[in-house]
């Protein structure tokens, strides 16, 4: 079931870094009117959306009547993440793209859930960037969901998601062809060598003249020029460099500790971007944290070829992982 967009504005919204904006938080709904039953958070991908469910919804495969998150049991509510660009109105985009952290989003989402009277959520669910969202929600807001999933992310920004935010934004900023060679170099980070070799084998495109990987680079990079701004992919881009729930901490334990919800890891054994070993240490300090207390802790690995996209593509396992906490 589709759903229309909507608007929560918030003046003067002050970030963490001290500046005043205000924003119309835009947002759908999916199944059941809110208050009529548990309620679900999804929260979208660098260059995803609010439309994950219906017909053209980026995550329908998972979330949608008769699937994993039953749109017929479950009220889904996602947000936009403002400035992505979503509802095409120039006047919702920033100029300064460097305004909000991943945790001003989480925040802004809190307070757009505060807008919609939901203070609890059956489950606070994230993939990628949308993931290290929803772990920034869960220590801001420790009681508010029963489970925390987070997919192919984490909950800070290593080196390497850093350095490679860097490239994206030096690339943002100094090619004439922005959007589409920032989003060409984009795909070798959620992709593998093992992954291009199975899809392309060095084959070629022969009506242009080009091996396949490089038709396909280019037009993953023309479509994305098609459908985002160049001030929007900027600017959640910045936003994944930004993910720490530790900031305000002295460390991981002491941001967690307070979190009452079960928490489910669901990582990709190849992704290059948030990687398998990563995620093995984070669960190891949640369970020690966590082995007295009662509080679920759960690990999954998604066994794939194809790096950090396995969380779009292996839709089989990630159901398989997910249908024990929706069931």
């Amino acid at each position: 079931m589709s759903s229309v967009l909507s608007y929560i504005p918030i003046d003067n919204y002050t970030t963490f870094a001290g500046e005043t904006v205000s924003v119309q938080l835009s947002y759908q709904v999916f199944g059941p009117a809110l208050g009529t039953a548990p309620v679900v958070l999804i929260t979208h991908a660098l260059t995803g959306n609010s439309q994950v469910s219906g017909d053209q919804g980026w995550w329908k495969s998972l979330v949608d009547q008769g699937k994993v998150v039953d749109t017929d049991r479950y009220t889904v509510v996602a947000f936009n993440i403002p400035g992505n660009g979503f509802d095409g109105k120039p006047e919702n985009l920033f100029e300064n793209y460097r305004i909000f952290t991943a945790k001003d989003i989480a925040r802004l989402i809190g307070l757009g859930l505060d807008a919609l009277k939901v203070d609890k959520l059956y489950a606070n669910v994230g993939g990628s960037l949308g993931g290290g969202i929803a772990w920034e929600l869960s220590v801001l807001r420790p009681n508010l969901a029963k489970h925390l999933v987070v997919v192919a992310t984490d909950w800070k920004a290593t080196d390497w998601v850093i350095a490679n935010t860097l490239i994206q934004e030096n690339i943002l900023l100094n090619s004439c062809n922005a959007l589409h060679d920032a989003r060409m170099h984009a795909m070798l980070m959620y992709r593998t060598p093992e992954s291009f070799t199975m899809k392309f084998n060095r084959t070629m495109n022969e009506s242009l003249g080009m091996f396949n990987i490089v038709s396909w680079l280019n037009y993953h990079g023309k479509k994305l020029g098609e459908r985002f701004t160049l001030s929007a992919y900027k600017q959640l881009n910045y936003i994944l460099s930004t993910i720490d729930i530790s900031k305000g901490f002295s460390n991981f334990k002491e941001a967690i500790y307070a979190v009452s919800a079960d928490i489910h890891v669901v990582s990709v054994d190849s992704d290059a971007l948030f990687t398998l070993k990563e995620d093995k240490e984070t669960v190891r300090q949640l369970r020690e944290i966590r082995q007295r207390s009662g509080q679920k802790v759960t690990h999954q690995v998604i066994r794939s070829i194809h790096g950090h996209d396995a969380f779009l593509i292996e839709y089989d396992q990630l159901d398989n992982f997910l249908y024990p906490i929706f069931e």
